[in-house]
């Protein structure tokens, strides 16, 4: 290749242009977070400094153009999967009608604002529509501060999949337009066939994820490609169906929402290759598209960019006002309702990037929109940084009713075709803002004859647990202990590493000489005082479409139910499911309170069971077949243990077709010094938790054959 060719401007290289694509990928969010402005910008503007309007050192060539599309899409679609579902459900009218709100004050008033510029009623009304829409980019602030269920922030964040779509829909009619009349026949295609679309979508697509999910067994890559086909599958059907290809994207997402919980492994993917790749090449594209000289030419690209950037704070606010006055809230409330619905991101670059492509907007428009993407998403976060702390601070003069959620986990691996499935489990367990390693330990018997080729294939085992974990950006400390007995070797594992709790894996047999599970869990729950979960998986997690809970009588008296039920919440949130408890020979009132004050917010249901005896019949005609059953247990010697209760793992399993957990609630007389911050626990809480484990397990401990079957969890 001639060298004036390889070193011409713009550059031709493929391979030069994507080293340099990937360096202003790594080091421009840097730079934008020095100077205290949101990474994403900092993309914008080194696209606007290299591209065709500046250095030209990149030209916005085909190859741009494909990886910038594929971005926006995967943005929108990223955007339908992050909607928190549970908190619209529940908070249902209330972000119906904010949602409403914060959409027609902006479209009102924002189409006026563009027709004061002198521009024509289809860029007014779609440059409105950008006012209209919001992202999330002050959600994780306030998620930070502890205020993410507050009763104003809830149906802040619900609102989104109101104004979000309607800005969408608005959009594509308005880019409908520029390519014919908007007549009789136009809306009447645009109904029929974007009705017969959604509906497709909508049905069929879930149901295709949950078999997908349950069949294949290719491993993670298929996963991740069935998502990848879904997404531009879908994308591709919407501008068939007469709109643009983003709102197929979006609402891909929402369909696809209940089958990607968050924290886990494919979500994690999803997330990085997005947010590493795709989503900064379109920032970049977007970004070429900048021409900083329209500035310099006249008053007219500053006056839109400052009525731009004025209309949308002050009709944001003005929405956020009103929705304080009507709903009662406080000014700190009404103040964060604000941040977090002012910035603009996802669908108004989408909006700007169309508006460009099919001429309705200029480069005082594009301009103009860029800095107020600037401004919106530096003063929103600021916003709620500000007054979501003092409402964080008047919550904590009210008695709590959470509990910590960061714990330390140990999976006992034993086999690893379900290893990966436990490593799933303690992954939705464990709180997504925790720094706390999840440890998979595994046991080997004391054989010095064969103890070298014992543990090489421990630690081969452990390896490949860790690399399934560590994809998902979880860190991940494993361990391998030897001992004559399997169960012993677990609860030593879980001291040495301040285990506040266990994650095991069950077949669903028994042996005839054992009373519950088999030797080793029966043994570890008389050996141990942690959290103990035993899970027999029938389908992958994500699947599941309700968590249902039995609670016996009396487990309201152990120490650590309260922690229980705030597990058991987090994990129905993770999922999107909603819960349903059944209570087995006692009042269900009481356990309601407790279920509906407790964790994180997810729909709540409590129904009574008469008896025992009524149980199994009961649980024959209430479970489906995606049902997550959580027997919530007692150890023997336990105020809610019972004989019926001991009997329940040897019979649950023939009546359950679908996944099963057995949880052990933690027995310490002090709880909470089993979870940890993000630093190191006390050496007291150290001391202690050994005193307590070490001395049950000190006992001596029948010898575990390596064949026993109970270990093929």
């Amino acid at each position: 290749m001639p060298i004036e060719t390889t070193f011409g401007l713009p550059v031709s290289s493929p391979v030069l242009i994507v080293a340099i694509a990937m360096g202003i990928f790594l080091v421009a969010p840097f730079a934008a977070q020095l100077i205290r402005l949101p990474g994403i910008i900092g993309i914008i503007l080194a696209g606007a400094i290299v591209g065709p309007n500046a250095l030209n050192l990149l030209d916005r060539d085909p190859t741009i153009v494909l990886l910038g599309t594929v971005g926006l899409l995967y943005l929108m679609f990223m955007a339908g999967i992050e909607i928190d579902l549970h908190g619209f459900r529940k908070h249902r009218n209330r972000s119906l009608s904010f949602g409403a709100l914060t959409f027609f004050l902006p479209q009102v008033l924002g189409t006026g604002v563009g027709l004061a510029l002198g521009y024509g009623w289809a860029t007014s009304i779609l440059m409105a529509s950008m006012f209209a829409s919001h992202t999330l980019v002050a959600y994780p602030v306030a998620m930070k501060l502890g205020i993410g269920k507050n009763r104003a922030v809830t149906p802040a964040v619900g609102g989104t999949i109101i104004t979000d779509t309607a800005a969408l829909l608005v959009l594509a009619v308005i880019a409908a337009s520029t390519r014919g009349a908007l007549d009789a026949g136009f809306w009447l295609r645009l109904t029929t066939f974007l009705g017969i679309y959604v509906v497709a979508v909508s049905t069929f697509l879930p149901r295709m994820g949950r078999w997908f999910f349950r069949h294949e067994k290719a491993g993670a890559n298929a996963e991740y490609l069935f998502i990848l086909s879904a997404l531009f599958i879908g994308a591709y059907f919407a501008e068939v169906a007469g709109v643009e290809a983003i709102v197929g994207a979006f609402l891909v997402g929402l369909v696809l929402n209940p089958l990607l919980p968050e924290g886990g492994l494919l979500t994690n993917r999803i997330h990085f290759v997005g947010e590493a790749i795709f989503i900064p090449f379109f920032l970049l594209s977007v970004g070429m598209l900048v021409d900083v000289r329209v500035f310099m030419a006249g008053s007219a690209a500053w006056l839109v960019m400052i009525g731009m950037t004025g209309a949308v704070m002050s009709t944001k606010f003005l929405a956020a006002w009103i929705f304080q006055k009507t709903a009662g809230f406080t000014r700190a409330e009404g103040w964060t309702v604000f941040g977090l619905t002012v910035p603009q991101a996802a669908a108004t670059l989408a909006a700007t990037l169309i508006g460009v492509e099919v001429g309705l907007f200029d480069e005082a428009v594009l301009n103009g929109a860029i800095a107020m993407i600037l401004v919106t998403c530096v003063v929103g976060p600021a916003v709620v940084a500000k007054f979501g702390r003092e409402i964080a601070l008047g919550e904590e003069r009210e008695p709590r009713t959470t509990l910590p959620t960061s714990r330390r986990i140990v999976a006992a691996v034993a086999n690893p075709v379900h290893g990966a499935e436990l490593l799933e489990l303690a992954m939705l367990l464990r709180d997504r803002d925790s720094h706390e390693p999840l440890h998979p330990l595994t046991v080997v018997p004391d054989d010095k004859a064969r103890a070298t080729a014992y543990v090489a294939t421990a630690e081969k085992m452990l390896r490949e647990a860790s690399t399934y974990a560590a994809a998902a950006g979880v860190p991940v400390i494993p361990l391998t202990r030897m001992d004559y007995n399997f169960a012993s070797g677990i609860a030593r594992g879980a001291v040495e590493s301040l285990a506040s709790t266990i994650l095991l894996g069950w077949d669903g047999d028994r042996t005839r000489t054992v009373r519950v599970f088999g030797s080793v869990v029966d043994q570890l729950l008389e050996m141990t005082h942690q959290e103990v979960l035993v899970a027999r998986f029938a389908s992958p997690l994500a699947t599941t479409r309700r968590i249902v809970l039995l609670i016996p009588e009396g487990s309201d008296r152990m120490e650590g139910f309260t922690r229980a039920l705030h597990l058991v919440r987090q994990l129905a949130q993770q999922l999107g499911t909603p819960l349903l408890a059944l209570t087995i020979r006692t009042d269900p009132e009481p356990y309601r309170e407790r279920l509906e004050s407790n964790g994180p917010d997810v729909p709540v249901q409590v129904r009574a069971v008469g008896g025992w005896d009524r149980l199994p019949a009961h649980l024959e005609a209430e479970l489906r077949e995606d049902d997550l059953l959580i027997l919530l247990g007692a150890r023997k010697g336990a105020v809610a243990w019972t004989p019926e209760l001991e009997d329940l793992p040897r019979t649950l399993p023939d009546r359950v077709s679908g996944s099963l957990v057995a949880f052990y609630p933690s027995e310490s007389g002090t709880p909470d010094s089993y979870l940890f911050s993000d630093m190191d626990a006390p050496l007291a809480a150290e001391s202690e938790t050994m005193e307590q484990l070490t001395a049950p397990a000190s006992a001596p401990a029948p010898r575990v054959r390596t064949t026993d079957p109970d270990q093929s969890n």
